[in-house]
C-alpha cells in the first residue's frame, strides 16, 4: 500500500479536467458559493490557465494584464460591461476572486518568459 497522497497538482488537474503537472504552480481558490476556480502556470508560456467551476471548467488564458475593471465615462462604458464589474478574458468575477487570481498572477511572474518577480517602478 503507498501512503504517499497523490500530488495536488493530479487532484487539480482531475477536478478541472485541464492539463496540470508537478511542473505548474498552482492555485485553488473557493468562494463563498462554493464555486472552484483552478490557476496554473506553466515555467516558459507567456499565459497563465485559469478554470471556475461555475463557468462549467472552460480555460480562460491570463495573464498580467486580464483583469479588468469597467467604469462608465462621459456616458460610454470603459473597460468592462458595466461600472464596477470585473471581468478577466469577458468572464465575470467577484472581488475577492480578483484578490486571489492577482496573488497567482504575482507569485507566478517569474515563471512568464521575460518577466521579474520584482515589482516595476
Amino acid at each position: 500500500m503507498n501512503d504517499t497522497p497523490p500530488a495536488i497538482e493530479r487532484l487539480l488537474a482531475r477536478l478541472c479536467g485541464g492539463e496540470i503537472t508537478e511542473k505548474d504552480y498552482v492555485g485553488y481558490f473557493v468562494n463563498e458559493f462554493g464555486e472552484e476556480l483552478v490557476f496554473a502556470q506553466r515555467k516558459g508560456e507567456t499565459t497563465a490557465r485559469l478554470w471556475h467551476s461555475d463557468m462549467d471548467w472552460r480555460m480562460f488564458r491570463v495573464g498580467d494584464h486580464s483583469i479588468r475593471v469597467g467604469s462608465v465615462k462621459d456616458g460610454t462604458i470603459v473597460g468592462g460591461l458595466m461600472d464596477g464589474m470585473i471581468t478577466v478574458d469577458g468572464m465575470i468575477i467577484a472581488q475577492v476572486e480578483a484578490t486571489w487570481l492577482s496573488s497567482c498572477l504575482a507569485a507566478s511572474r517569474h515563471l512568464r518568459p521575460g518577466r521579474s518577480s520584482r515589482p516595476t517602478r
